[in-house]
């Protein structure tokens, strides 16, 4: 049997699908109770995303689904209350990370392998072309951007600014996510010590070897110096990109279309560059490397892209971006009865996030 971590999309017939949506609270009305192996439901071109809103590479997946205006069904793998640690989603990606997608009798599990599936096999008249033919000066431009852009260390982007909230500018993360996150980093031997995984001993493993890799990330992304060194070079990488956006006004001089990165036409490179600059903004980054006039051409793009359709469907408004993860979490926390001490603080804890983020957006939009 094939893991879903091959580099080959594995075949997931065996695996029922209803099971998945159950576990994950995701159910479709109707279909928890179909048989997964009957015919007729296997026949179905269906494409399902487990995906997480606030995962970076989660949004770019979705953001390409968009693009090429593909239907799909979304399942919501909520990070905060440690579904990507279950073992239903542990035998869909041993790694425990989002996203994953299943399309017929396929599983793909890596961010990289699910991009370039969807370019292959979801193709035609109406369906963008994100990525152009090889051979092309367009072609080597995509690739060029799309691993520059994707080799960036968002985590420790993101890890660093929530732990250092003092490098940064407006950030939308509240000043609790910081003590959480502390406090969980205070507590990773304790909680390690506390994972049973008795009823599915073959996941123990590499579940333990994950938290103990994650916790040595996040220790290291929590060194400011090296946060400041890693800032420091993805200015130079926006200035790349600013110095290839005014190429591309030269280039296309007196040519009546819409300039992106890398020609006339909209690309990956331009919907990681989108994602990019939106998780910067999130962060409180832009003011430091575009809002203060240093980068024009940057600033153009983001505000163009940001009224993409495909934008507004799966980022909305950047300044209600948290509060849409918040909100379901705890719904779904509540629907699942738990421990009352815990409920309660969760609650307590997203509320006060909610709160946090009305007020903030009000005052940005009305005072």
């Amino acid at each position: 049997m094939a893991t879903p971590n091959n580099v080959t999309p594995t075949n997931c017939s065996w695996w029922p699908i209803s099971a998945l949506e159950n576990d994950a609270g995701k159910s479709t009305e109707g279909e928890e109770h179909q048989d997964p192996t009957d015919p007729a439901l296997k026949s179905q071109d269906r494409l399902v995303l487990y995906h997480w809103t606030q995962s970076f590479s989660s949004q770019k997946v979705r953001l390409v689904i968009a693009e090429k205006g593909l239907p799909c069904e979304e399942r919501d793998v909520s990070m905060p209350l440690m579904e990507h640690k279950e073992p239903w989603f542990m035998r869909l990606n041993l790694g425990e990370e989002v996203p994953v997608i299943i399309h017929r009798d396929n599983i793909i599990s890596d961010y990289n392998q699910i991009i370039d599936y969807m370019e292959k096999n979801f193709t035609g008249e109406n369906v963008m072309q994100l990525i152009p033919e090889p051979g092309s000066l367009l072609h080597s431009r995509v690739v060029q951007y799309r691993e520059l852009l994707d080799s960036l260390p968002m985590d420790a982007y993101t890890h660093g600014c929530i732990l250092h909230p003092e490098l940064t500018t407006d950030s939308m993360i509240p000043k609790y996510a910081t003590t959480e996150i502390r406090r969980h980093l205070a507590n990773a031997s304790t909680e390690l010590m506390k994972l049973d995984h008795e009823e599915e001993p073959q996941l123990s493993e590499p579940y333990l070897s994950k938290q103990k890799k994650l916790m040595a990330k996040i220790l290291e992304h929590d060194n400011v110096n090296y946060l400041k060194k890693i800032l420091g070079e993805l200015g130079m990488v926006l200035d790349q990109i600013e110095a290839e956006l005014e190429k591309r006004k030269l280039e296309y001089q007196g040519h009546k279309c819409e300039l992106w990165l890398c020609g006339c036409v909209f690309t990956l490179a331009d919907v990681l560059l989108g994602a990019t600059l939106h998780r910067l903004k999130f962060l409180g980054l832009s003011k430091k490397y575009w809002e203060d006039g240093s980068r024009p051409n940057l600033q153009s793009f983001f505000d163009r892209i940001q009224k993409r359709f495909a934008f507004r469907k799966v980022l909305g408004d950047i300044h209600t971006t948290l509060l849409s993860a918040v909100v379901p979490n705890a719904f779904r926390l509540v629907k699942r009865k738990p421990p009352s001490f815990f409920g309660a603080s969760f609650l307590m804890g997203s509320l006060g996030g909610m709160g946090y983020f009305a007020y903030w957006y009000l005052k940005k939009k009305y005072i």
